[in-house]
């Protein structure tokens, strides 16, 4: 079989002899998760469980007021253990009600609890913080949180949520989450899930979003601001949202396209299975800095750059809502598989195009294959990219020419089995290239390594192109 992607194991959880086991101190949890792209990223010796996030945020100072419990569960004996924060000022953490000790360095916010953890036990660390948010500005662009004329928004990928609240930030340790935002009377709050309700007191208001299946910590969005908020239902599902008035023309059109987001939906679970989540919708902020759209999981946020058009507006809808099976209900193990969020999406836009009449999939594919063999984009081993160019057009594209060459190999029959099968065999797990390299061998009948070593880790055309 190919092997493109070694499966990540958390730090901590190696197996050892029972009687060394049992005789062995309690050691820290690893600083990292493991991920060779990003080794500080996530961390080990835990399991996070649910985060309940309670957050206020002044629009006028900017000022970010928080109380975050992270429940967990040890995977080795404890005697510290890591969360990742960027920036903000930690005022106390206690583990289990008692105090902690804690450091901090870069990122990382060392806690050592008042007594060591046993391995298996369930533990729920509180910790205090404020400060102002800062916005990511790195190769990738920038991300993170906005702080917005009337409020804020925080959307980013691969480290985002670390900027606003302590998180084993990694897709390998996927958690639920509650979210209880404080934000001035009159402004709107959008979080990831489904709204519980709202309360006002003293000219502040609280909301309270609940999302209980688990989600990569990145994926955790916030909306705060002047939003026309919409909120329906259709087919079990419960749809919140979310466009800035000032938008204009752009917010027409966005509109539209959220319009859309039932038929596509019900299209997209044609080729998929069922929607993976009870809720979904999108959040539209007038924020022009703002580059990309992201799969933030049950509520998508757009750039409003995406509504020029239809066309274009209906697709990036259809790239997102995709992601909600590829990416969101399937999260990657290691950001070197980025090409399972990336191609998966892409090519559902193929999809989406040849049945709105533009052109076939066959047709789309055709198109990129006439780029020469000296172009660039043929030089990305989108199987193992690297972690500058984990976001490269060559991801995207590339990885949906891969599902297509796949298709085109093993016949329509064994790919649309291929594809649903995939999406419910592995609801709720990490996943890896060489998982699916596997689940396609099976469910075809056919040895693919040749077909996925060309498409993935060949940095050059495919000679029979």
């Amino acid at each position: 079989m190919l092997v493109t992607a070694a499966v990540l194991v958390l730090p901590g959880c190696t197996a050892t002899a029972t009687g060394a086991a049992s005789a062995a101190p309690p050691t820290p949890g690893a600083p990292g998760i493991g991920d060779p792209y990003f080794p500080l990223d996530g961390n080990g010796g835990y399991d996070v469980a649910r985060y309940l996030l309670d957050v206020t945020y002044a629009p006028d100072t900017d000022l970010l007021t928080g109380v975050a419990e992270v429940q967990a569960r040890a995977t080795q004996d404890l005697s510290a253990f890591n969360l990742d924060l960027s920036g903000l000022e930690v005022r106390s953490v206690t583990v289990d009600g008692e105090p902690a000790t804690f450091t901090r360095e870069g990122g990382e916010l060392t806690v050592t609890p008042a007594a060591p953890i046993a391995n298996d036990a369930e533990f729920a660390t509180v910790v205090g913080y404020d400060g102002v948010p800062a916005t990511i500005e790195d190769a990738f662009g920038v991300a993170g949180f906005f702080h917005t004329p009337d409020g804020a928004l925080v959307i980013g990928q691969p480290d985002v949520a670390a900027t606003w609240f302590p998180a084993n930030d990694h897709p390998l340790d996927p958690a639920a989450f509650t979210f209880r935002i404080t934000a001035p009377e009159g402004l709107e709050v959008l979080a990831n899930g489904v709204l519980e309700g709202a309360t006002t007191d003293g000219g502040l208001t609280t909301t309270t979003w609940r999302a209980d299946a688990p989600m990569a910590p990145y994926l955790a969005g916030m909306a705060i601001g002047e939003f026309d908020v919409t909120a329906s239902e259709q087919d079990g599902i419960r749809y919140w949202d979310a466009l800035d008035p000032a938008l204009g023309p752009a917010g027409q059109i966005a509109g539209a396209s959220l319009a859309r987001q039932p038929e596509v939906l019900a299209f997209l679970q044609g080729f998929f299975g069922p929607y993976p989540f009870d809720a979904a919708g999108g959040i539209v902020d007038e924020l022009p800095e703002l580059a990309f759209a992201l799969e933030n999981q049950t509520r998508p946020i757009y750039a409003q750059a995406f509504f020029t058009d239809a066309v274009s507006g209906d697709s990036v809808v259809v790239h997102e809502l995709a992601h909600q099976w590829f990416g969101d209900s399937l999260p990657v193990a290691g950001w070197r598989d980025i090409w399972l969020n990336e191609g998966f999406a892409t090519y559902a836009e193929w999809l989406w195009a040849e049945q709105e009449g533009r052109a076939t999939v066959q047709q789309q594919f055709e198109i990129v294959t006439a780029r020469p063999a000296t172009n660039p984009f043929w030089t990305v081993p989108i199987g193992d990219p690297g972690p500058d160019r984990i976001f490269d057009e060559a991801v995207y594209v590339r990885g949906a020419m891969t599902l297509h060459a796949l298709r085109l190999a093993v016949g329509d029959d064994a790919f649309f089995r291929i594809l649903p099968e995939w999406a419910a065999q592995h609801a709720g797990r990490n996943v890896t290239t060489a998982e699916f390299v596997e689940h396609a061998e099976r469910v075809s009948g056919q040895q693919l390594d040749d077909l996925f070593t060309t498409w993935l880790v060949t940095p050059e055309k495919p000679a029979d192109l």
